[in-house]
């Protein structure tokens, strides 16, 4: 009876216990999936992280929710790309978030920045194809790095190099620490469990896209300048620079006139998108349709997601640049 008594008394105890190890976590806001998956591994143990950008939705044409809008008023940590990439939280950072602290990922420390490509066919540059130069994985980065803080001046898409996740990560780390330091042992224990894993994703997706990283392909969008440079796969031109301003017959004519002349094995959809775009860019040639989706649109949201992504990339391209005409 008295052993029955006991369990019945510390049963509430774990519980309360729980309860306001709970309540003394900070209420956190993230922007996208990307970012809320690197900042839910690191809260892992303290507490979940609120998304903004959640389901199928894209940054490039959100608008903010009255969930949103309280979700970012109670928040005492807000952590977003920047206003080049989620340009409508902005002004109601100004506003919902002026008691957070805000984190602007674009702005952490050792972060490569790749300058914004115009054109949808990638204007001609050192390999006179592709816009890029051609190299190894694992080469000097700082050659195209930008350092300054510029907004619209580079590509946003800073999450598809794993050593960008990783500089994130870090910022992410220390303004966790700063905001919350009865929990910063748990958070710098995390963040270097996450270091070690995004290491191995690097090794492990140099792997996967090595057989097929020299054949050229095209894409929805140009949102994977980051992954390129980092891997040395071969993106021939995007149909559209940026995916709220649909391209004109022009622009898809030289795009399909691209696939033709570069013999482009593969044109990649995203799932948020119109597809009918890149059918007819297709559309007498012997390319192939695949599927990439940079922003996760249709993953779960995560500590895993950052993974699933970064693999699903490599794999789609490997997968659809694999097959045979």
């Amino acid at each position: 009876m008295k052993l029955a008594v006991g369990l019945s008394l510390a049963i509430p105890a774990i519980l309360l216990a729980g309860a306001s190890k709970a309540a003394d976590a900070p209420a956190v806001a993230t922007s996208i999936k990307p970012i809320h998956s690197l900042v839910s591994a690191i809260m892992q143990g303290v507490g979940t992280p609120e998304l903004i950008v959640d389901g199928a939705a894209s940054p490039h044409t959100y608008n903010l929710k009255p969930s949103d809008a309280s979700a970012l008023q109670s928040a005492k940590v807000i952590f977003w790309v920047g206003p080049g990439l989620e340009a409508f939280l902005e002004k109601p950072l100004e506003s919902l978030g002026s008691g957070a602290s805000i984190a602007e990922l674009e702005d952490a420390p050792g972060l490569v920045k790749l300058k914004f490509r115009e054109g949808g066919a990638f204007e001609p540059h050192d390999d006179g194809e592709t816009g890029h130069e051609h190299e190894e994985a694992g080469h000097d980065h700082d050659a195209h790095a930008e350092g300054d803080h510029d907004h619209g001046e580079f590509d946003t898409h800073l999450w598809l190099d794993p050593m960008n996740a990783k500089a994130m990560a870090a910022e992410i780390t220390t303004t966790l620490v700063a905001a919350d330091p009865a929990n910063a042992l748990t958070y710098q224990a995390n963040a270097k469990a996450l270091d070690e894993k995004i290491d191995a994703l690097d090794k492990e997706i140099t792997g996967i896209v090595a057989p097929v990283k020299d054949k050229p392909f095209i894409v929805f969008h140009d949102a994977y300048q980051y992954f390129e440079h980092r891997y040395a796969v071969r993106v021939a031109g995007s149909i559209t620079v940026s995916p709220e301003n649909m391209p004109g017959a022009e622009r898809v004519s030289e795009i399909h006139k691209k696939v033709a002349d570069l013999g482009a094995t593969c044109v990649f959809a995203e799932p948020q998108f119109e597809p009918r775009l890149v059918n007819v860019v297709l559309e007498g040639t012997d390319a192939k349709a695949g599927v990439l989706d940079p922003e996760a649109a249709t993953l779960e949201a995560g500590p895993d997601l950052y993974f699933t992504l970064m693999r699903g990339i490599a794999n789609s391209m490997k997968d659809c640049l694999s097959r045979e005409s």
